[in-house]
């Protein structure tokens, strides 16, 4: 419950004409009295007549509620005003029983930049290196940006207010951000949010709660024709660097990502049973690869012309998992192929795998992803396979009929 204690405070002021005005506070009137009467004697000792002498005695008076209940620590607050002071009784007594007192209180110790220098500290050293680097420059944006601030500041119109700063902004590469980037870098401050009000209680909600994302476009299907293919493999195989045939192939054949492959290593890659497993992935999860036809023959040879001072499989000069960029983007050159990324070899393979009348489900288990969602912009690929697989049903059911 919430109790409230008048109390009184004397202000003292003494001085003269000439003289320093000198002044001072006191919880008893009898004490700013025996103050001022020795400042008048030190003055009259002096030579300063009285008649120059001013003293007088304001009388204060202050509000000190306390706020006690049951197994929480007492609160305290001092008003000027009496109304002010039963005001904050009552609405702090109604905060504490609902759970919300303690989280704002919390939330003005702390800034956003202790917020994500704890959350990078204990949460994100845990994650995968792919992961933690690309949301620790999320986070670093955030801090750089509105660190200074209590966490009681962060609100959600000024998280929305920075959505649009980073919609606008133009980034190092002289380029704007697309929604779903801007919506990577708005999870990554609401997964450290959600961290410190559920397990710190640092505060109540994150304030990326109420925030909309921008609405993404439909995923990209850009996959390659068989011309295409040919062309692109052709112009692979006499390319400057041996490695790019080799990641290519492995692209189309089992559509795993560029960083997956390159960091594949010769212990992971079982050749006899024709199988490479990755143990560094996107959702932090092992993944088998099955490696058949030409993806097994192409890394069969990699293998006899192995490096000695390391396992990677696709290590450059310097024995690092460098990308061949330049290889890749004189091959695309070569082979006459427009608006083409490496990932879209990903792409291809799941719709070669949706063409080839593969279930959502499979081609999802091949991608590695742990829902369907990611791999639904395929779905119209599978729609002719959906239609014979109809048409054998009903023939067997109702047989031919004309």
């Amino acid at each position: 419950m919430a109790t409230i204690q008048k109390r009184l405070r004397f202000r003292a002021t003494f001085g003269g004409n000439g003289s320093t005005v000198e002044a001072k506070s006191f919880s008893r009137e009898a004490e700013a009295r025996r103050w001022l009467a020795e400042r008048e004697r030190e003055a009259l000792e002096a030579g300063t007549p009285r008649d120059d002498l001013k003293a007088e005695i304001n009388q204060r008076a202050s509000y000190r509620v306390m706020v006690r209940l049951q197994s929480r620590p007492t609160q305290y607050a001092t008003f000027k005003r009496k109304t002010d002071a039963k005001h904050w009784g009552q609405q702090t007594e109604e905060a504490i029983r609902e759970g919300r007192y303690f989280a704002t209180a919390e939330a003005k110790k702390h800034t956003l930049a202790e917020l994500i220098e704890r959350y990078e500290r204990e949460v994100l050293s845990q994650k995968s290196e792919s992961k933690r680097r690309d949301q620790e420059r999320h986070l670093r944006w955030w801090k750089d940006r509105i660190g200074t601030r209590t966490l009681s500041d962060v609100t959600s119109a000024l998280v929305s207010e920075y959505r649009s700063v980073l919609v606008s902004e133009t980034t190092v590469g002289g380029k704007k951000r697309s929604p779903a980037t801007v919506n990577r870098y708005l999870t990554s401050l609401s997964h450290a949010f959600a961290v410190a009000a559920r397990e710190w209680e640092w505060l109540g909600q994150s304030p990326v709660r109420n925030v909309k994302k921008l609405r993404e476009p439909r995923g990209r299907v850009r996959f390659l024709s068989d011309e295409e293919r040919s062309r692109l493999l052709a112009a692979c195989q006499v390319a400057d660097d041996s490695r790019l045939y080799v990641l290519v192939v492995l692209a189309v054949s089992t559509g795993a990502r560029q960083g997956e492959l390159l960091r594949l290593r010769w212990p992971d890659i079982d050749l006899r049973r024709g199988v490479a497993v990755l143990h560094q992935t996107k959702n932090d999860e092992r993944r088998a690869l099955p490696l058949t036809g030409l993806a097994l023959a192409v890394l069969t040879e990699r293998s006899k012309v192995r490096r000695l001072d390391t396992d990677l499989v696709f290590a450059n000069s310097e024995g690092q998992p460098i990308f061949p960029r330049k290889a890749w983007e004189d091959a695309l050159r070569a082979a006459q192929i427009e608006d083409f990324r490496f990932h879209d070899l990903r792409h291809s393979a799941a719709s070669y795998l949706a063409m080839s009348g593969a279930t959502l489900a499979e081609i999802a288990e091949v991608l590695g992803h742990k829902t369907l969602a990611m791999v639904k912009r395929y779905s119209h690929l599978t729609d002719l396979h959906t239609s014979k697989v109809v048409a054998r049903m009903n023939e067997k059911i109702f047989g031919s009929q004309h």
